[in-house]
């Protein structure tokens, strides 16, 4: 997996292809038991998160999604993102922030149309996107302040697949 130097996603993706049947995989994770990680899977999914003790705001949990599309050869696929909870209030400041946005242009348009003025709107247009920015900003502060056990989770899933070939990887 590479260092994720691409500096600008905030949920950093892997794909990884290995020799081994989907089997081998599922039971090694199944069986792979680390300290500050809880481990959970449902079918081809497995969720790597840090136990509640370890965990802060800003804590980030792996997705792992395993497939085989030919006998011996598995992939996998990876996304690191923080709490569901947190990326869902997180996109829904979002698209609240781009709905007034939009709400705020109408108004200023119909406003210019009609001959009126149009300061308020515009102002208040100018301030969405500085909350857009802010919030872009807070995303980024939480992703830096997670990197270290964003890396404790990347040495986990390298310890646990060591024993497998790689074939390749876009990671």
């Amino acid at each position: 997996m590479s260092d994720l130097t691409n500096e600008i996603v905030l949920r950093p993706r892997f794909r990884l292809s290995l020799r081994a049947n989907l089997e081998q995989l599922e039971s090694i994770f199944d069986s792979a038991t680390a300290y500050p990680f809880l481990i959970k899977r449902l079918d081809e999914h497995i969720f790597v998160k840090f136990k509640k003790a370890e965990t802060n705001f800003w804590t980030p949990q792996l997705h792992l999604e395993l497939s085989s599309f030919e006998e011996g050869v598995s992939n996998i696929r990876g996304v690191f993102g923080p709490n569901p909870t947190l990326w869902t209030f997180f996109m829904f400041l979002h698209f609240g922030v781009g709905t007034i946005f939009i709400i705020l242009g109408i108004f200023a348009y119909s406003n210019y149309s009609l001959g009126k003025d149009v300061t308020f709107w515009l102002v208040g247009m100018f301030f969405l996107v500085v909350i857009w920015f802010a919030l872009y900003a807070f995303g980024r502060l939480g992703k830096s302040k997670g990197k270290d056990q964003m890396e404790q989770l990347k040495q986990f899933v390298r310890d646990t697949i060591a024993p497998f070939e790689r074939i390749n990887s876009d990671a």
